[in-house]
């Protein structure tokens, strides 16, 4: 993901969002286990809420985005959005800031986890920046809103091409096209026209094509699957349910000038906050897909192995993963697993 440059000795900076709810203590997890591991990364620590900026314009706060310009890279818990007139939701805030025009979630099978399906292992690419979730809206007349799908050429060119490039270097073999063309020949249409003259670069990549709803099949015939923003935020939710729910899928938000920003996409589970009952693992798994960005594959490679060895092993387990620990003995169990593998 990182495009061949890796950062081996030095140390790294990168911004921490704890985010709302569980976010301060399973983030406080990780970095425990990150520091078991022993990764030269240092943590810059910022809240995010949204503020008014100049003529009413909704911004994150500046020391934020000051942060993330510098550091470049940054992990985030769950942020609460208020149900508010006006108040913008907190994800589509940092995705419009940072132009993070791509989600990428991988989705595969835990060995040891019981799901309906044991061996899925594909990715979902969402185009993360317009479509349905564009914002635009408005009343015609009374008892009418029209809400507008932005599809652009710009923005579906650099999705496939991403999704293509994401498969060639992460050793993938083919990608699919997720779409509804038949009914949105325009909008769709026009997605799905940058997705086949991106193909044409990618020789080496399989590519096939699929209407949204044909997509109910066996999930391990697929490997990189690449769609607009509504498509993808619905299609790679259900994907998780299949290795096992949110709280195991990580997710990264790729953007413009080397900006990326890794996150747990579970909610913020206020009932539960400050309990010590959180599961770590989404925001931990995509941690370890931040290091892969970042060129430390030995270190990711330990941190998984530790993870995932502990949920296999069932001895130590959160709740929601069919256990009774608390969060603080799961954390520890995988530190032990991680120093075990030095």
């Amino acid at each position: 993901m990182a495009g061949g440059r890796t950062w081996r000795t030095a140390m790294r900076t990168v911004t921490l969002i704890p985010g709302d709810g569980i976010g301060p203590e399973i983030s406080a997890a990780v970095m425990k286990i990150f520091e078991a591991a022993q990764v030269p990364v240092q943590w810059e620590e910022r809240n995010v809420t949204a503020i008014q900026g100049p003529g009413g314009k909704w911004i994150i706060p500046p020391n934020a985005k000051e942060s993330m310009d510098k550091n470049k890279i940054g992990l985030k818990g769950p942020l609460n959005t208020p149900v508010a007139a006006g108040h913008p939701s907190m994800n589509l805030l940092l995705r419009k800031t940072f132009d993070l025009y791509a989600n990428v979630r991988p989705c595969m099978s835990i060995e040891g986890y019981k799901t309906p399906y044991t061996d899925v292992d594909l990715v979902t690419i969402r185009e993360n920046t317009e479509g349905e979730y564009s914002g635009i809206e408005h009343v015609i007349v009374e008892g009418v809103v029209q809400s507008i799908k932005l599809i652009t050429e710009d923005a579906s060119k650099r999705i496939a091409e991403y999704a293509f490039e994401y498969a060639r270097n992460n050793q993938r073999s083919s990608v699919t096209a997720v779409h509804k063309a038949n009914i949105m020949r325009m909008s769709d249409g026009l997605f799905l026209r940058k997705c086949r003259e991106a193909a044409e670069n990618y020789k080496d990549i399989n590519f096939t094509e699929m209407y949204l709803d044909t997509m109910v099949q066996d999930p391990t015939q697929f490997d990189v699957l690449v769609m607009p923003n509504l498509y993808g935020d619905i299609l790679s939710d259900l994907c998780a349910g299949l290795i096992g729910g949110l709280g195991v899928t990580p997710s990264g938000n790729i953007g413009t000038n080397g900006v990326a920003i890794f996150e747990s996409v579970h909610g913020t589970a206020p009932d539960i906050a400050g309990a010590d009952l959180a599961n770590p693992t989404a925001l931990l798994l995509s941690a370890v897909m931040m290091l892969r960005h970042m060129g430390l594959h030995d270190h990711a490679h330990r941190i998984q192995t530790a993870c995932f060895n502990t949920i296999q092993d069932k001895g130590v387990l959160t709740k929601d993963l069919g256990g009774n620990a608390k969060c603080s003995e799961f954390t520890a169990a995988i530190c032990e697993r991680v120093r075990d593998l030095d």
